[in-house]
């Protein structure tokens, strides 16, 4: 069976709003047996304009953002489906600098950034099959779809204009599908992020922001060994925000483009390699992502 890194995204995203947005993950919607767990741990490097937030005034950032990860995944059958539960804790480090109003201002925080749980389905060619019959099963088309619910209790100070946390609850919904032929996989997704309020932004404003519509495609090519290799892009546009009822000129229209490498360790472990870059940014979030991940997986037969 091959290496699974069921969630690139856990790393793209540990801890900031823009960023999550950037998901770029290949091989979201494949076949998995039932009654698998999985947990990766992960790091990841940003360097670059990455703006935590749109809505904050700054321009010219510069900051750093190494980032530690921690998630756990289910695969289990719903209505004789493939499902998966998954779980992501990020832990991330900010420090660096940006502009506020012409004037250099410094930032350097750590701590939890808001954890996320996602439920995803495949309703379409992805039997729910044990490891047992799992050698048998033939991918062809898959559709499937998923909801993701970021909960905000991660770090947050609303005296502070950059933060890890978001104050403010978010919904993921996403729709892919994937289509095999011999040792090539092609997989499209599209998925929209809606956004509560956050009424305690920085010096008590109240925060509001438009829906964040994305868009994704990866080449997947895989290995006889069982790894694999897949060239990865994502478009995402909107989410204006609006504070204090004043609409921002913040309007999100980003291209970013990336790479993912999976190497399998023996049957339960395998590593993961991936790299992303800001191709065309309108917000400035022009920055480059490294991460690696160690993926463990057990039960259900194995």
């Amino acid at each position: 069976m091959r290496a699974k890194p069921l969630l690139l995204a856990l790393a793209l995203a540990a801890g900031s709003p823009a960023a999550r947005a950037q998901e770029i993950e290949p091989r979201a919607y494949t076949n998995t047996p039932i009654g698998v767990n999985f947990v990766i741990l992960g790091v990841t490097w940003s360097d670059g304009a990455l703006i935590f937030d749109p809505a904050v005034p700054l321009t010219d950032a510069n900051l750093k953002t190494p980032a530690a990860l921690f998630a756990y995944a289910y695969s289990f059958g719903m209505g004789g489906k493939n499902a998966k539960l998954d779980v992501i804790v990020p832990y991330t480090w900010l420090s660096g600098n940006a502009k506020y109003r012409g004037e250099l201002v410094e930032r350097e925080v750590d701590g939890f950034a808001d954890p996320r749980v996602r439920l995803s389905v495949n309703f379409v060619g992805a039997p729910a099959l044990p490891v047992k019959d799992f050698k048998a099963y033939a991918p062809d088309v898959i559709v499937g779809a998923s909801l993701q619910v970021s909960v905000p209790v991660g770090q947050y100070d609303p005296d502070r204009l950059v933060n890890i946390g978001t104050n403010r609850w978010s919904w993921k919904a996403e729709l892919g599908a994937s289509k095999a032929k011999g040792p090539w996989t092609f997989e499209l997704a599209v998925a929209a992020t809606l956004y509560d309020d956050n009424d305690d932004f920085y010096g008590g404003i109240a925060r509001e922001q438009d829906p964040l519509y994305a868009g994704q495609a990866h080449v997947v090519y895989g290995f006889r060994s069982g790894s694999w290799l897949a060239l990865d892009a994502t478009f995402y546009r909107g989410g204006r925000t609006t504070l204090d009822g004043v609409k921002g000129n913040d309007l999100q229209s980003n291209w970013r483009g990336g790479a993912t490498l999976a190497l399998p360790v023996n049957r339960r472990n395998s590593i993961k390699l991936y790299a992303s870059s800001g191709v065309s940014a309108r917000t400035g979030n022009d920055y480059d992502l490294f991460g690696c991940g160690w993926q463990h997986r057990w039960g259900g037969g194995l």
